[in-house]
């Protein structure tokens, strides 16, 4: 059996690259493929050279989908989702590729384990620097991860990376629970992937690199602004609610924190893209609207000493807080 693998690709500003991307597509070892490509209303020649690269390959299984306005990357890998047919999902951003036995490799792991998702490792790349790294690694030391517990153990401990690319998922899984990627949201693969990780019973890991991520001025990575500092907090938010909503005590206190950890770290992104003393405010006053540690959490052995750190931190009054963070990291 060779089940149909859909793979969503939405297309922006994108023209340097699109065909570069298709092209690692069409040249996969796997020939069950559909190839959705999703046109968020780019304004630059990217669906033209993308329209010509599918004519010239007319035996190749491509869908193409003109949003009606621009409405980012979620909604445009959820129209994606919607058309799909496969049984397996992949998204690929258009300004990277994947090796051609990517997919193959992939569906075999899925089929053997059944598990509802199956990652690979990602290179990444800089061209204009000249180095290939390996900036999102899998890191458990377990190739197969099954029941709740250990899932969400290894995702809160980050023993395996958080972008949605690269990923190959159960289209049933994905509708059955709804996971659709959330509208406006910029930093949208950490609260997907942390909403499907509290959903996932099994997943497996191919510990050979299937994706290669190009790093360049245009990547999200390096245009960080106040829209996603806004984002952090709406993502905190959801993370906050799924805390609460835990009924699994040993969940419950990963899920806890991973939320602790998320305000820390996006605290520090915060301030070393913008040094913006108002919006770090802003975010240190929304985080301190969310949950922490109890006081009993201080003195218990169930949470690190630096994640204890982290929490207290985070969660002084402004005026002693702000200061502090300056004397720590704002030099």
């Amino acid at each position: 059996m060779n089940p149909l693998v859909t793979i969503v690709i939405p297309v922006y500003k994108v023209e340097k690259f699109i065909v570069r991307c298709l092209q690692s597509v069409v040249s996969q070892l796997y020939s069950n493929i559909e190839c959705i490509l999703v046109n968020d209303v780019t304004p630059d020649s990217s669906m033209l050279i993308a329209e010509e690269f599918i004519s010239n390959n007319p035996d190749f299984n491509f869908k193409v989908i003109n949003q009606p306005y621009n409405q980012g990357l979620s909604m445009a890998r959820n129209a994606g989702m919607d058309l799909a047919k496969g049984k397996y999902i992949y998204f690929l951003d258009s300004d990277d590729e994947i090796t051609n036995y990517a997919i193959q490799h992939l569906v075999d792991l899925a089929e053997k384990t059944n598990a509802e998702m199956v990652l690979g490792q990602s290179v990444c790349i800089n061209e204009e620097e000249g180095w290939e790294r390996n900036y999102f690694p899998i890191a458990s030391s377990k190739d197969i991860l099954e029941g709740s517990k250990e899932i969400v153990w290894n995702f809160v401990k980050g023993k395996y990376p958080v972008m949605a690319c690269d990923k190959l998922v159960r289209m049933d899984f994905l509708m059955e629970n709804k996971l659709y990627f959330v509208k406006d949201l910029f930093s949208q693969d950490v609260l997907w992937s942390f909403q499907s990780m509290l959903k996932f019973e099994k997943i497996a890991f191919l510990r050979e690199d299937t994706y290669l991520y190009y790093f360049h001025g245009a990547s999200i990575i390096h245009n960080r602004g106040e829209k996603h500092f806004g984002n952090w907090i709406t993502i905190a938010g959801y993370m906050n609610e799924a805390y609460k909503a835990e009924k699994n005590p040993y969940n419950k206190k990963l899920i806890l924190e991973n939320l602790v950890d998320f305000k820390a770290s996006t605290l520090e992104m915060n301030w070393k893209a913008q040094k913006n003393e108002d919006l770090w405010k802003r975010s240190y006053k929304a985080y301190n609207q969310l949950n922490g540690l109890g006081i009993a959490d201080y003195f218990s052995a169930a949470y690190s000493t630096k994640l204890k750190k982290q929490d207290l931190f985070y969660r002084l009054p402004l005026f002693i807080g702000y200061p502090f963070f300056r004397w720590r990291f704002g030099k």
